[in-house]
């Protein structure tokens, strides 16, 4: 990745918070330390770096804010009502309310055996090296993974035992109460055993009133040998928040890992993720939804790091944009030089409703390896005029028309989500966006 060194205009002030909050974050005093030093020298990534051209946080968030409080009863309370609407029927919730970890709404107890809860605080304040250095395995360089490795809070760390198959889906649920525009820091893990099934779902959403925050998240996942995990993302931010998140996944032999995301709130998003083949034979298929209007700005950038043979991987995104809205999608296959027989495709397309919407499609391939199957496509276009007639003269409005187009146009990432539960969770969220259409 090619940085430009550049200080951040609020530096100054952030250094300041970032002192003045190290009595509220927990353990790992070096580790955050060299972490914050790292975002230091280039400061809030701008077009100059290659991976943030299209995302400059330079010009579009402008400055960090302070950190968030810990949540009152007040807060609480707000985050309780919210949570009504984003229940997983039969999940485990997992609640993170302004980034802090709140017991008294997530779902404890009773855990199926072999499954492990703890919160981050607690592990880092514990001191066990092993998981404080997978839990900072993340690229220090991205300067955001750096200032979320400094500044994060709280999170989940879940921990799978080999051979079990969890029949409840855990869902970590973000819920920002919104009592002033603030920053939270959080950071979770699952660690999936060898011969384990598991769903993980993580959702962003807004307590009535909350508006203008900014949400920084990263996820690491370890997945075991012969392991299957299926992960469900979704995006439903205040429209006035920001939404910086990363991942980091790692795969072992024979493992699966099939991931759905769809971003349809927060006014600027980022979602950047490496996906790592440690272990041959494995599959990952990555499906992907930004449903934009508005002024919104969605950026997801993929890295698939094939550096192991006989693996394949799927991309498949899809960006619905509308208005002034903008959209990012930036996929990166690598296969290694020993990644022989690697089988990986990216496909991204883009639907534009409105003269003023963007899309910016940058699909890319670096193959250092002979015997390969590698591929990629991107098409950009608008709603085809025969069809809209063709539904109009059977009766539809007009908006009833695209409302179908788009909802079928979508309909081959959401279709990847296995459960029945989250899949309707998905084209729910979806519809919401379409009916909150002008």
């Amino acid at each position: 990745m090619n940085v430009a060194v550049a200080k951040n205009e609020t530096g100054r002030p952030l250094s300041d918070s970032f002192a003045v909050a190290r009595d509220r974050l927990p353990g790992a005093a070096e580790a955050r330390r060299a972490a914050f030093e790292a975002y230091e020298r280039t400061g809030l990534p701008n077009r100059r770096i290659e991976d943030w051209k299209y995302t400059d946080l330079r010009a579009l968030m402008r400055e960090v804010l302070p950190l968030a409080p810990a949540p009152d009863a007040a807060a609480l309370t707000k985050a309780a009502s919210a949570l009504k609407l984003q229940g997983v029927k039969g999940a485990r919730r997992l609640v993170l309310v302004d980034g802090v970890f709140a017991p008294k709404l997530s779902e404890l107890g009773g855990l199926e055996k072999g499954l492990a809860v703890r919160t981050l605080r607690d592990v880092l304040e514990a001191g066990d090296a092993a998981l404080q250095a997978q839990l900072f395995s993340l690229d220090s360089d991205n300067p955001m993974v750096a200032l979320n490795s400094a500044m994060m809070t709280d999170g989940v760390v879940i921990e799978i035992a080999n051979g079990v198959v969890l029949t409840q889906p855990l869902q970590i649920v973000h819920v920002a109460s919104g009592a002033a525009p603030a920053a939270m820091f959080t950071r979770s893990m699952l660690r999936l055993g060898k011969d384990a099934t598991a769903t993980l779902v993580e959702s962003y959403i807004a307590a009535d009133g909350a508006r203008t925050y900014q949400a920084h998240d990263s996820l690491v996942v370890a997945i075991g040998d012969n392991s299957r995990l299926d992960h469900v993302r979704l995006v439903e931010d205040s429209r006035e928040a920001f939404n910086i998140s990363s991942g980091m996944v790692t795969l072992g032999a024979h493992a699966h890992f099939n991931t759905f995301g769809m971003v349809s709130g927060a006014g600027v998003s980022r979602y950047q993720a490496t996906i790592a083949f440690a272990g041959e034979g494995s599959t990952v298929e990555t499906n992907g939804v930004n449903l934009l209007n508005g002024k919104q700005h969605a950026d997801t950038t993929l890295f698939m790091d094939h550096a192991v043979p006989h693996c394949a991987s799927r991309e498949v995104f899809r960006a619905v944009v509308d208005d002034s809205g903008h959209s990012v999608f930036q996929g990166r296959i690598i296969v290694q030089p020993h990644a022989q027989k690697t089988d990986a495709k990216m496909m991204t397309r883009a639907l534009l409703l409105s003269d003023e919407a963007e899309a910016v499609n940058k699909p890319e391939l670096e193959i250092f390896a002979d015997d390969v199957t590698c591929g990629h496509g991107a098409t950009t276009g608008a709603l085809d005029e025969s069809l809209l007639f063709y539904l109009r003269a059977r009766g539809l409005s007009e908006k009833e028309a695209q409302a179908l187009l788009i909802q079928a146009f979508v309909g081959e990432a959401i279709e990847s989500v296995v459960n029945d539960d989250l899949r309707e969770l998905a084209i729910t969220a979806a519809q919401r966006w379409l009916e909150a259409r002008a």
